[in-house]
């Protein structure tokens, strides 16, 4: 199932909510640059920034279908220094395109180029947006960072705004209107406003909940355990481990199972080469002993578990990391969940099923595909298990 955030991404200006003074200044950008309207003193470059979420990047999109223009697309996270920039960005600065009268480049994240005094990526992108005959859109978290101060100076800079959760309600309901699905308004009211103006993040949300047969079961405190989450993933994968490492994960609300998946999801954005090799190899270590623990319920091993998990992957790398990385959400903990859901209802049946036969319930989970046939077949004998719906519903599927 694709993402919804790709599936239902703004195509027009009139589909972005809440950026009304941000697309008004884009537009005049875009018209001054195509017009041919600029002097030796107008920018060629237009920078995106604000907080994750707020649609930077679907305007970048939208720029370029509105002006009917081809779009060459990449993160900066993959290019940190003056030679890769060269290599990637200096020919589709310099080529006309093939399909399109127009081009638009798109340099996405740039908190990911190194800094000025490093090793040149920001004066190697400034040289070429001088060269460029086509206008440049770049987006950034954090575009107050001193390393840009020559780049702000040489782009027109807009800010967006994080956005209202009233609006970004109505962008759920329109969403569900397109998937032919309904969640409750309150669910959706509470869905907004923990997103906290980030409608990426409150998309994803829906999405997650929306096929839940009972979507109100699901606890909205995830978006408070991502911001912890995030912040502690930040100190191990970017900061020089310290005796303080160990204990990073002891405030997240999370269990060491779920943070686990959070570390394993997200070493590859910020590690590469025998850093990567090092960290997955600590991972493993970790993986091994949380089997241990399990398995011959050697409870002391919790420490060694969590040394790996922290201070180890911390000091996988061989210097600390600059620039914004977006943390990704594990993709198997709702799986997990849901999972979990159908175990629980699994179980429930057997249980009535178990006390109603005069069996274990044990005996009764192995002879659970037998008797599910049987109550298919037959309604009666489901009413006298007393099932509810949920768990008929269950068995029909």
């Amino acid at each position: 199932m694709s993402p919804w955030t790709e599936r239902h991404r703004p195509k027009s200006f009139a589909e972005i909510k809440g950026q009304d003074e941000a697309v008004k200044k884009i537009k005049q950008f875009i018209e001054e640059f195509h017009l041919g309207k600029l002097t030796k003193r107008s920018k060629k470059a237009l920078i995106l920034h604000g907080p994750p979420g707020t649609g930077k990047t679907s305007l970048a999109h939208v720029i370029a279908k509105e002006s009917n223009s081809e779009i060459f697309e990449l993160n900066a996270s993959d290019m940190r220094n003056k030679t890769r920039l060269n290599e990637i960005l200096k020919p589709a600065i310099e080529q006309q395109s093939l399909i399109k009268k127009e081009k638009i480049i798109l340099v996405d994240e740039v908190d990911g180029i190194s800094g000025y005094y490093d090793r040149g990526g920001i004066p190697e992108l400034m040289r070429l947006i001088d060269s460029t005959t086509y206008p440049v859109i770049i987006t950034a978290n954090d575009i107050w960072n001193k390393k840009f101060t020559p780049l702000r100076k040489k782009s027109e800079v807009i800010a967006l705004k994080e956005i209202n959760y009233q609006i970004i309600k109505d962008v759920l309901i329109s969403v569900l209107n397109k998937e032919n699905l309904f969640v409750n308004s309150n669910l959706l009211t509470s869905i907004s406003i923990r997103a906290k103006g980030d409608i990426r993040a409150a998309i994803n949300d829906l999405q997650s909940i929306a096929r839940l047969q009972d979507p109100s079961i699901l606890t909205l405190d995830e978006r408070n355990k991502e911001v912890d989450i995030f912040n502690a993933l930040k100190k191990v994968f970017k900061e020089k481990p310290t005796n303080e490492t160990l204990a990073i994960f002891d405030s997240v609300k999370m269990n060491i199972d779920e943070i686990i998946l959070w570390v394993e999801e997200n070493i590859s954005a910020e590690y590469q080469g025998e850093e990567l090799a090092r960290a997955f190899e600590l991972l493993s270590k970790t993986d091994l002993f949380k089997g241990r623990i399990y398995k011959k319920q050697y409870w002391r091993f919790l420490v060694y578990e969590n040394i790996f998990l922290s201070y180890g992957i911390s000091s996988s790398k061989k210097n600390p990391k600059t620039g914004f990385t977006s943390y990704k959400r594990p993709t198997r903990i709702l799986k997990i969940w849901l999972n979990n859901q159908r175990t629980i209802k699994k179980k429930s049946i057997a249980q009535k099923y178990a006390k109603y036969v005069h069996i274990g319930e044990k005996r009764a989970m192995q002879e659970f595909p037998i008797f599910k046939q049987i109550i298919n077949s037959n309604y009666s004998i489901a009413k006298e298990l007393k099932l509810n719906q949920e768990e008929i519903d269950y068995l029909r599927r």
